[in-house]
């Protein structure tokens, strides 16, 4: 014989502990997301009243006679965008201390100019074709900027990007479950949905009346 049919409360509680593990999973994944994400939020937020003092290095080397010749212009060539040969990214990451992976660089007639952004600073190295001189400059903008940095996904690759993806994921999950689970206890709590709309109607007004 087959089992009596769940009643409708043992159904209501079998959904509300489902909702349960899925809002208490979802919340561990975000959860030093969320204060990282929340925390850099107000220091984007306040960020004109921050003071930041950037570091600044500047050097200068020579690229070794037979590295400088490979890289002088050929006749008619035009300017484009390639990755400066790996023979040249070793010497540069061992000179310069500074790790030179194979992203496009811009080669004109004259220089070869590679941009380094990362989160929180910024670096770049030129490089003169006919004389095989180079330019280095790297700027720390410290912690802060780093972490607002990370807070936009602004120069931190892709892994970082997917982690962004995954992150939103989870908060989804964690706010519809939370809702979810709200909706159930709503009829045992009534200041439930007017402290949701509170939620809604705030920003809303702030953003029809105050921002221009």
């Amino acid at each position: 014989m087959s089992g009596a049919a769940p009643t409708p409360a043992a159904r209501r509680a079998g959904w509300l502990k489902q909702l349960h593990q899925w809002h208490w999973i979802s919340s561990a994944i975000c959860l030093i997301g969320m204060i990282l994400f929340a925390a850099t939020g107000i220091t984007l937020n306040h960020a004109a009243s921050i003071e930041a003092k950037p570091a600044i290095v500047s050097r200068t080397a020579q690229l070794p006679a037979e590295l400088a010749a490979s890289l002088k212009p050929a006749a008619g060539e035009s300017d484009r965008k390639a990755a400066v040969p790996a023979p040249v990214r070793a010497w540069l990451a061992k000179t310069l201390d500074r790790a030179v992976d194979s992203r496009d660089a811009e080669w004109s007639r004259d220089e070869i100019y590679l941009a380094l952004p990362r989160p929180g600073g910024d670096a770049w190295i030129r490089i003169a074709r006919d004389s095989g001189e180079i330019e280095y400059e790297d700027t720390d903008r410290g912690w802060i900027s780093y972490l607002n940095d990370l807070h936009k996904g602004r120069n931190a690759g892709v892994a970082w990007s997917w982690f962004i993806d995954v992150f939103a994921a989870a908060c989804l999950v964690f706010s519809i479950t939370g809702l979810l689970i709200l909706k159930f206890h709503a009829v045992s709590r009534p200041s439930t949905w007017p402290l949701v709309g509170l939620g809604l109607v705030i920003p809303a007004l702030l953003a029809l009346l105050l921002i221009h």
